[in-house]
């Protein structure tokens, strides 16, 4: 049988309805089995670990996890900064405070000049990796603007990722051709009923556009590629089968990239709504050891949307790449607009104390591990 050509035919060959009873119906024995033959993506042994069966099973869980990422990545824990450029944005995502309906929120977009203060900013701090994140404004924030900042900044850091709209592929090309080497797309949810319910109007309703924005971004050559659905709008065991489904397709078809993920929960924010369906702290140990016992060989991202002592015990389980000294406001670091943050920080401290708490565990803080030693 051929391979895919798209992920949407796995997404076809799994419905949610099927999906939830695979899940459900897994045993003890199954979880059992599967903790013994991780180190590989297979289907069933991932349902059996996101399976409410595998909660008795935590502990020898997040201990598998925490070998393979050992043996993966060490202790290496690399950190990266936000940079947000623009809070406008003409979608209707019920949960974000960028959200175009929100008429009290304070909407902020920085210039070239302001977004370049803001990046000095974050390299004099030590930073080596940036993501530049944006709402969908294509009046103040176009492709074009990313591609004059990167090209402007792309001196100050080794590495430049972007988060923002989904764009074509020539777009993503003009991207990397500009300095840009990294894309992050959250789904938010595979669901599609879900996402049609949370995503009521703008360019980012169009699901399979979303979906198919990954695979645009790795065919224009972008060295990393980042996915996450958004936790706490669906169930949480679904969307982490979905994700290690994406992830592995990814992987094996577009080989060049490197593929992260990121657990992104929901948190309070101006204009957005509470989390319909909240996941705990043992939900998230479950998820991302389920997913890192899957696939050994991807990214665990965890931002400052979570609290410093869960993050750091995500460190010793799965997670390989962290955020420090965030701010999610535009011009958060220079002060240079009073615009909306679009979620609460939880983890406030400043790149330093992360990585001094980081070192103390054992690890190693690293701030560059990539150069563009081809340009």
């Amino acid at each position: 049988m051929p391979p895919p050509a798209h992920f949407k035919e796995i997404l076809n060959q799994w419905p949610p309805q099927r999906v939830q009873e695979l899940i459900l119906s897994r045993t003890r024995i199954d979880v059992e089995r599967a903790l013994t033959a991780a180190g590989s993506m297979n289907a069933e042994n991932l349902a059996a670990l996101l399976s409410p069966a595998a909660e008795q099973a935590l502990e020898p869980l997040a201990a598998v996890s925490a070998g393979w990422t050992r043996q993966r990545f060490g202790h290496a824990v690399q950190f990266f900064a936000p940079l947000y450029v623009s809070n406008f944005c003409c979608n209707g995502c019920r949960y974000c405070g960028f959200n175009s309906a929100t008429d009290k929120t304070v909407r902020g977009a920085l210039t070239v000049d302001e977004a370049v203060i803001e990046a000095e900013c974050l390299a004099r701090q030590g930073f080596s990796h940036i993501l530049l994140v944006a709402g969908e404004d294509l009046r103040n924030t176009p492709p074009a603007y990313f591609v004059e900042l990167a090209g402007r900044i792309r001196h100050l850091f080794s590495s430049i990722q972007v988060e923002i709209y989904a764009l074509t592929t020539e777009e993503y090309r003009q991207l990397v051709a500009g300095g840009v080497d990294g894309v992050t797309m959250f789904q938010e949810s595979y669901n599609r009923d879900v996402y049609r319910e949370m995503h009521a109007y703008g360019p980012k309703s169009d699901y399979d556009n979303r979906i198919d924005a990954v695979e645009r971004a790795a065919t224009a050559g972008m060295t990393f590629v980042g996915l996450g659905a958004l936790l706490g709008i669906n169930d949480w065991r679904e969307e982490g089968f979905y994700l290690g489904l994406h992830a592995d397709y990814i992987q094996k078809k577009y080989w060049r990239s490197c593929v992260s993920i990121s657990y992104p929960r929901m948190r309070p924010a101006f204009g957005g709504e509470p989390p319909p369906v909240p996941v705990s702290d043992a939900n998230l140990v479950q998820l991302m050891s389920a997913l890192r016992a899957n696939l050994p060989d991807v990214a665990m991202v965890l931002s400052t949307r979570e609290l410093p002592g869960f993050r750091e015990k995500m460190v010793r389980i799965a997670v390989t790449k962290i955020s420090a000294g965030a701010k999610t406001t535009p011009g958060g670091y220079s002060g240079a607009t009073d615009a909306e943050a679009q979620f609460e920080v939880a983890d406030q401290r400043p790149l330093a104390e992360v990585a001094q708490a980081i070192s103390a565990m054992g690890f190693d803080p690293v701030m560059k591990d990539w150069d563009r030693s081809y340009d």
